[in-house]
């Protein structure tokens, strides 16, 4: 193997979005945007939708229309930018819902497509996305009057479940629904997190289905495996990769793996971060570089073939912490140089069998024929 692999775990995936359904009684969405958070919208979105999520978001709409072709014609894809200049056309073709955020959005979607399903995004306190209390007041008879199939909102802090800014934007949210009937949505993964209060009729968890915090109960999903370039002795005093950050305090080992910043593994990774043969943790040392990180394996007692950056030992949020950011980043900075697989125990079965089906095929023909599907 001379590309690193990375393995996308969609049973665990789908593991987490039931175990975060489990903990509300309202109905659970999935946050797909951004290439299913890197590892592939269309993939995530077909394994989901398998779980049983019947409704989707996307950050824009051309990712909508990638999850439309994975999902069919029948869960709501929504999506957060709303309706952009230029979208009319891509909202059509693929049955996407906009989340109106603006008084602009509202008239474009009303003129250009009139019965077209929306919902409305409301800003309780991020002034990021969604329209302000005033403007609200000033629209909200006239979006009503038009349908919408939901009312959403999003908490700023909602992984810090202590923070008074998210009992202040419950507060908001609840005052500029109230004695309204269009389903509501105000939690992601943080939000089911701090409880029923901030469920409401649906919830949209994102990055807990993914491996990440703030649900530490998630299951990984990803497995980053690197191949052993080269393995070389390096003696006490001799320094390792650029600038001479390193200086071997014994005769040591070195493993170069085929990875790096280009790679989506940042630069700011050489600290606290282990490589993994099976389950020995061996400390990164040195820079990591655009295509090579160095390991000490001095303690172990083979040279390895390849070595694990994530698996169950070592998560996205561990890597985040070391490069001083956010599992979100890293997950959604994995690299396209990677060779990927995708793997579930209902594709193992599938494959399975239509093996067991070619070889009684080849011993007797006739016996099963080829369009069979059971």
């Amino acid at each position: 193997m001379s590309t690193a692999h990375l393995t996308i775990d969609l049973d665990a995936l789908a593991d987490n979005w039931r175990a975060l359904d489990a903990r509300t009684k309202s109905e659970t969405a999935a946050v797909v945007k951004a290439n299913g958070y890197g590892l592939g919208a269309g993939r995530v979105a077909a394994q989901l939708a398998q779980a049983g999520a019947r409704k989707f978001f996307v950050a824009v709409a051309e990712e909508g229309a990638a999850v439309r072709k994975a999902v069919g014609p029948g869960p709501m894809i929504g999506v957060f930018s709303g309706h952009m200049e230029g979208d009319a056309g891509i909202l059509r073709a693929n049955a996407l819902t906009p989340m109106i955020n603006s008084v602009d959005q509202m008239l474009r979607h009303v003129e250009r497509l009139p019965g077209h399903r929306f919902g409305i995004q409301l800003d309780t306190g991020m002034n990021r996305l969604g329209l302000e209390p005033d403007d609200w007041a000033q629209l909200r008879d006239i979006a009503l009057g038009q349908n919408p199939v939901l009312i959403m909102s999003h908490l700023a802090c909602s992984d810090q479940p202590g923070y008074e800014m998210n009992e202040k934007q419950l507060r908001l949210f609840k005052e500029m629904t109230a004695g309204i009937e269009v389903p509501r949505s105000l939690a992601a993964t943080g939000g089911i997190l701090l409880g029923p209060e901030y469920h409401f009729d649906l919830c949209r968890p994102g990055v807990g289905l993914y491996g990440g915090e703030p649900f530490d109960e998630a299951k990984a999903v990803v497995t980053l495996e690197l191949p052993v370039i080269q393995v070389r002795e390096v003696a006490k005093g001799e320094t390792v990769g650029y600038s001479n950050t390193w200086t071997a305090p014994r005769p040591s080992r070195i493993a170069t793996v085929a990875a790096g910043y280009a790679d989506g593994l940042h630069r700011a990774l050489a600290g606290g971060i282990d490589l993994y043969a099976g389950k020995t943790a061996c400390p990164v040392v040195g820079r990591v570089s655009m295509d090579l990180i160095t390991v000490d394996i001095t303690d172990l007692d083979h040279e390895p073939a390849s070595m694990q950056m994530l698996n169950r030992l070592q998560t996205v949020d561990d890597l985040a912490e070391a490069a001083g950011t956010i599992g979100y980043e890293i997950l959604t900075s994995l690299g396209q140089r990677y060779l990927r697989s995708f793997v579930s125990r209902s594709e193992a079965a599938e494959r399975a069998v239509e093996s067991i089906r070619d070889k009684l095929r080849r011993v007797r023909p006739g016996l099963i024929p080829e369009s069979a599907a059971e």
